[in-house]
């Protein structure tokens, strides 16, 4: 029996794989790897079979990885990180023993690298949510999207299914004032593109772009990240470091 290796892939890019990851994905006789990672690793997948996990039921998938992990290594190149929003949950537990989990560079590291902003910045933002409005209502107790969103609060949108005007009106009543907002529409792969602005200015400076695939007959959410708060206009300066280092890194004898 043979190891089944969940590799977290990052956002799409090659270059976020881990050096654990690349040495597993290289061991590994068949690979299972959503769109469009089949594309961005193709040159790492070379000799490989190569399948698309979400073409099988539950009941296909768990049987054929049972059987192939027989004969050889088995990889899921997992997107961003098994940590949130992972749809791999169900397989890591029934396959039990002969998983290896290994994690990866999730969209919001990817986001915050690109974006060049620390996002729970002390004295600016002092905490940062992810959420999503597939999930938040999942039950009766669950908090809203404007109740998460406040002063103090970087808020991270995954697989976002609000239309944008509807989406900044609900934001603005729980921030309660205008702050600034970005679109991370396909980081790390083909066509990435970033939209900076507010939230009083968003929707306009879309215009009918559809970043959500809102307008689609595709049900799979679309590959654009919204991040929300005060932080990503924040330049705290010299201050904020010497406070630091004065109070809390400074060598003490």
């Amino acid at each position: 029996m043979f190891p089944v290796y969940f590799i977290g892939a990052g956002p799409g890019d090659p270059g976020m794989l881990t050096l654990d990851g690349a040495r597993a994905l290289e061991d590994s006789a068949t690979v299972y790897a959503p769109e469009p990672y089949g594309e961005t690793f193709a040159k790492l997948l070379q000799g490989k079979q190569i399948l698309i996990p979400f073409d099988y039921s539950y009941e296909e998938l768990i049987a054929r990885v049972r059987s192939e992990s027989e004969q050889a290594p088995v990889s899921f190149l997992v997107p961003g990180d098994l940590t949130f929003y992972s749809p791999f949950q169900p397989f890591i537990d029934a396959l039990g023993e002969r998983v290896k989990v290994l994690p990866g560079v999730g969209i919001a590291n990817a986001a915050a690298a690109r974006l060049g902003k620390t996002l729970d910045l002390p004295g600016v933002c002092n905490r940062a949510i992810i959420a999503s409005p597939r999930t938040l209502g999942d039950g009766p107790d669950a908090p809203t999207l404007e109740e998460l969103a406040a002063p103090g609060v970087t808020l991270l949108i995954y697989m976002n299914n609000i239309p944008l005007p509807e989406l900044v009106a609900v934001l603005r009543r729980g921030y309660g004032k205008n702050v600034p907002m970005a679109l991370l529409h396909r980081i790390g792969l083909p066509g990435e593109e970033i939209v900076l602005a507010d939230l009083d200015t968003m929707a306009e400076r879309v215009g009918d772009r559809d970043f959500f695939n809102l307008g689609q007959n595709n049900p799979r959410p679309s590959l654009t990240l919204v991040i929300v708060g005060e932080t990503l206009t924040a330049e705290p300066g010299g201050d904020w470091w010497n406070w630091r280092w004065e109070h809390v890194w400074k060598h003490r004898a």
